[in-house]
C-alpha cells in the first residue's frame, strides 16, 4: 500500500500500472471505492481502464482525515485482484 497527501481542494489523477502482474490477461473490469464513505470525503469523480492500467480522478476529502482508496479490477481469465493506497487530507 502507497500513501500520499492531497489538498482538500485538488482533483487528481491516480492510476495503478498493472502490467507486471498480467502474465498474459487484460483487464476488463474496474471498480474504484473509498474508505470511509462519508460526506465531504474522497470522491472518485471519473474512473477508466486499459487492457494494462486502471486510473480514478480523485476529489474533495475533510482536512487531517485520512481515507483507504481501492481498485478492484477482474481480468480476462475471471480472477480478480485489489491493489490500494491511503491519502491524507492536508492543505498544500
Amino acid at each position: 500500500m502507497s500513501f500520499y497527501l492531497k489538498d482538500p481542494h485538488a482533483r487528481v489523477d491516480y492510476a495503478i500500472d498493472w502490467s507486471p502482474y498480467l502474465d498474459g490477461q487484460t483487464i476488463e473490469a474496474s471498480l474504484w471505492t473509498v474508505e470511509p464513505d462519508e460526506a465531504g470525503g474522497i470522491a472518485a469523480e471519473e474512473t477508466s481502464f486499459e487492457p494494462g492500467r486502471s486510473a480514478a480522478r480523485l476529489a474533495g476529502g475533510l482536512t487531517g482525515h485520512s481515507y483507504t482508496v481501492s481498485n478492484r479490477v477482474t481480468f480476462s481469465d475471471g480472477t480478480t485482484d485489489v491493489r490500494s493506497i491511503t491519502l491524507r487530507v492536508e492543505p498544500r
